[in-house]
Order: structure tokens, then sequence, then C-alpha cells
């Protein structure tokens, strides 16, 4: 297993880095996936035109050597069915963390499954998330207790990558370089 997380802000291209990173990872043959964290709406992922847009743009940039698995909150179990040889990215962490945080789920017991299944996942593994961090403090309690809990996440998480990167205006700095 290789553990790789990627922080960036919006638009940072956080997303097109794991992408490019695990299709040149890719062995010949073996599936690529992309574990998304959206949550669908009635059978749709898109809630919103922007939202399908943004949809559609990653699946046509991924192409069809991808495999897409939904996991707005089961991301613990996606992660567990991967298997030696995979090539996997999950598209974003922040998202699956609104997803549980929204829906009331005991988030120390979903971030310990994570951590659990990360630990043990033989795949090579990218995992993208949202620098929230270093804007304004949010408005909202909400808010403030999403981007403390963010930051926990990717600490924890930070801790047990084998490696991880900074994506600022595309540009990848190396925050933890390789053991």
């Amino acid at each position: 297993m290789t553990l790789t997380l990627v922080l960036g802000g919006a638009r940072s291209g956080k997303s097109r880095f794991a992408q490019g990173a695990a299709e040149t990872a890719a062995t010949a043959g073996r599936p690529l996936s992309m574990i998304v964290t959206a949550q669908s709406f009635d059978g749709e992922m898109a809630f919103d035109a922007e939202m399908a847009d943004r949809i559609a743009r990653h699946r046509a940039d991924r192409g069809p050597a991808w495999r897409t698995v939904e996991a707005p909150t089961g991301l613990a179990q996606a992660i567990g069915a991967l298997g030696e040889g995979d090539v996997a990215v999950v598209d974003c962490l922040t998202l699956w963390l609104t997803n549980v945080m929204l829906g009331e789920r005991d988030l120390a017991a979903e971030i310990e499954a994570l951590l659990a299944a990360l630990r043990a996942c033989p795949a090579r593994l990218w995992l993208v998330s949202n620098e929230v961090g270093w804007g304004l403090v949010p408005e909202t309690p909400l808010g403030r207790a999403f981007r403390d809990e963010a930051g926990r996440l990717h600490q924890q998480i930070a801790g047990i990558a084998d490696e991880a990167f900074l994506i600022v205006a595309g540009l990848p700095l190396r925050l933890k370089p390789p053991a």
C-alpha cells in the first residue's frame, strides 16, 4: 500500500494531480477507480446545474479507463473493497466529511473506520481534500466545526500517509516525502 494525501484550495489542480499520478502508477490491465463522495439526490449525483457541470467535466477528464465508485458516506467500505494492485483516487475527503456531519452520523466512529481502512488498504491510493483552514473564520458554529474537523482529519491522515502534497496554482509542493 502507498497512501498519498493531496491537499489544495478550490480549483487548485489537486484532482488533476491525483488523477495523473494514479494513471502513471497504474499497471496495464488493472482498473483505475475513482471513489467519489458527492451525495446523490433522487438517483442523480448533482443537485444543481453547476454541480452537474463539475461532475460532467470530471468524468470527461477521466475517460473510460476509470470506474466510478460512489461513496458519499461509506468511504471506509469502498476503500476496504480495494485489492492488491488496485489504483484508486478518493475525491474528496471534505465532501465526505460534510456528508457525515450533515447526516448526523457518529463522526468519531466514521473517522476511526476510515483510518482503519486506510491502514489496511493494499491498493495504491490518493486522497484528495480541500484545505479550508486558511480562509476567513466561518460565520456559523457548523462552519467552524467543519473547518476544525477537516483540519484534524487532515492531520490524522497526513500522519499515516506515505507522502503528502499541497497543490497551489496547479503546482505540487511535496509536504511529506516517501520514507
